[in-house]
């Protein structure tokens, strides 16, 4: 290791400064969203079984609900345009604007060139963990997936019940097509509910176990059309491992709400960004 510099000190005293101060994003009406919640009846639930993945549908300005139902469970997120599906979620961009962790009053938001609000968290009974004495919180959009192919990098498994192998699974069945087809469609998730960090001596991805029991939910507001797909991790509450059988694991709940005619009276859509993707020429 090269010796520090004499100035080592002085350099690592530098301030930091916040990338993407987000005190200018367009801000969500949380009580219109409320209001409307209020109201709104349930249109459709989809029943997530346990080290497998399903789809749903949610209307722009319909609610989804995604719900711990019988023990602590975590769920990999994925969001597309349900009308274009290069129009997908983009953890990346969501964790440069809010944080490593999500929670009431924030969005998912969409890849490139869309970069647009696909979802705002409208609730979150697990916002009272906030970050705990090893840095962990709760909703990541720092961790990718489980997936077979670190598996077999790690460990040499051929694993099929990972969170991108049930993912691919559930979307090529929602869309009818081949795995092959489907599978560069999975991308980066919301780790719904799972307890994760960096340590702080080597700067690695940790899990622990979830806080989540049943009863506790994380609530979404649809900006745009949804499609989408939700697998309950192998790694049950993620206390161990993930890429394996041996975790207990249980069934998450998708809930879909449709509030009454008149409710979101004002509210639009949000457009793609507005920028003009000349690039400088």
């Amino acid at each position: 290791m090269p010796q520090a510099p004499a100035d080592a000190a002085t350099r690592r005293a530098v301030a930091p400064v916040i990338c993407y101060p987000n005190d200018t994003l367009p801000a969500p009406d949380l009580a219109l969203y409320h209001a409307a919640r209020e109201g709104a009846a349930k249109v459709a639930e989809v029943v997530v079984p346990p080290r497998e993945a399903a789809c749903f549908r949610v209307g722009a300005g319909q609610f989804f609900r995604i719900s711990s139902v019988e023990g602590p469970q975590v769920g990999d997120l994925n969001l597309w345009n349900a009308d274009d599906l290069s129009e997908r979620f983009y953890s990346g961009k969501t964790r440069a604007l809010h944080g490593t962790h999500v929670t009431t009053g924030e969005r998912l938001w969409s890849s490139f060139p869309h970069l647009r609000p696909m979802a705002t968290i409208i609730a979150d009974t697990l916002d009272w963990y906030g970050i705990d004495e090893f840095g962990g919180s709760v909703h990541d959009v720092i961790g990718t997936r489980c997936d077979p192919y670190t598996g077999n990098l790690l460990s040499g498994v051929q694993y099929h019940h990972c969170c991108h192998s049930n993912l691919t699974r559930a979307l090529a069945d929602e869309l009818g097509v081949s795995l092959a087809e489907a599978e560069p469609h999975v991308h980066d998730v919301l780790n719904v509910f799972m307890c994760t960090g960096f340590t702080r001596d080597t700067g690695q991805y940790f899990m622990k176990a979830s806080p989540v029991r049943p009863g506790d939910y994380l609530e979404f507001f649809a900006e745009i059309d949804l499609l989408g797909a939700l697998s309950a991790c192998p790694g049950g509450d993620c206390s161990s491992e993930h890429t394996s059988d041996t975790a207990a694991c249980f069934p998450l709940l998708v809930e879909v709400f449709a509030p009454a005619p008149g409710a979101l009276e004002g509210w639009q859509s949000p457009p793609p960004n507005g920028y003009d993707r000349s690039h400088g020429r």
